[in-house]
């Protein structure tokens, strides 16, 4: 009677401990539950389209490697490359529902690589004024500090460096706007019909082409001129836009006043920053450009004496 007693009283302390194991079990896998649902979303960026991106990417520096050797032929050829690439991984993009945001930032970012490369070997080759590149190159410099901010502030947690260059975790969505979709095409062809004036020029068709679109007496380099006037001005425009518009970038989270407060920084990051590259490209153009085109003028009038 005495052991029964005795095992009667070591056997009763176990009932709380395994309500108070399974309570802390349940409370275990309660904490897990709740945080692979919070998990941020992975994509899958491993298709066609993306594919095409990076091949846009990989075009753009050796494109430069052609201007340099004045391959201009073969420039102008795998710049259609990258444009005709542009549109068909767009529509495959759309047509088999295979978009992602690491798509959505790698597109442009290769429109962007090439129109940085190109510009910056444009500009120092003499074909396209620098003013006109400090603009082109200043407002994609804004942007890009502006999208750091962006990426940094809207990643989720833990901000790890592994996660910020992880483009499969999106943080936040860029919405190009208007004006910036029309610049952007008028960059693409001021590049294109700088790389085909030489091609043009040195066929001899100089006179022909310009007698076929209407235009009698006209020179070739005139016109560029005023096309570069056009895309200084919607140059300016669209990166100003980005620093007015509050839907241009959509910041992804449940935190709304958080969100509001990041996309009011981000945008004064882009008002601040472009507004000083216009006010330098202003000085650059009524400085360094003119007396660039005064020493050219001399060089042409001392060659034909």
């Amino acid at each position: 009677m005495l052991g029964m007693r005795r095992q009667s009283s070591k056997s009763k302390p176990v009932v709380p401990s395994l309500e108070t194991a399974r309570e802390r079990t349940k409370a275990v896998r309660e904490k897990v539950r709740s945080s692979l649902t919070n998990l941020t979303p992975r994509e899958n960026i491993y298709n066609l389209p993306n594919f095409l991106t990076v091949t846009r990417l990989i075009a753009a520096p050796v494109t430069a490697y052609l201007v340099v050797h004045d391959q201009y032929t073969w420039a102008l050829a795998l710049f259609a490359y990258a444009g005709f690439t542009d549109l068909v991984d767009g529509w495959l993009a759309r047509r088999w529902k295979l978009q992602t945001v690491a798509g959505s930032v790698m597109d442009p970012m290769a429109d962007k690589a090439l129109m940085i490369i190109l510009t910056v070997t444009l500009a120092v080759k003499g074909a396209i004024p620098l003013y006109l590149a400090t603009l082109i190159l200043g407002r994609d410099a804004s942007l890009a500090i502006a999208a750091i901010y962006y990426r940094y502030a809207s990643l989720p947690a833990p901000k790890t460096f592994m996660r910020y260059w992880d483009f499969s975790l999106p943080s936040a969505e860029v919405h190009p706007t208007t004006v910036s979709k029309y610049n952007t095409l008028l960059q693409l062809v001021l590049i294109g019909s700088t790389l085909a004036l030489p091609v043009v020029a040195a066929s001899g068709q100089h006179a022909g082409f310009t007698q076929a679109i209407g235009l009698h007496n006209v020179d070739l380099h005139q016109m560029m001129t005023y096309y570069q006037w056009l895309v200084a001005g919607t140059t300016a425009w669209s990166g100003l836009s980005y620093a007015f518009l509050k839907d241009a970038v959509t910041i992804l989270g449940s935190n709304e006043e958080l969100k509001a407060k990041q996309g009011a920084r981000g945008r004064a990051i882009i008002g601040v920053t472009f507004g000083s590259v216009v006010a330098a490209a202003i000085w650059v153009g009524f400085t360094v450009d003119e007396k660039r085109e005064s020493n050219a003028k001399e060089e042409v009038a001392e060659s034909s004496r």
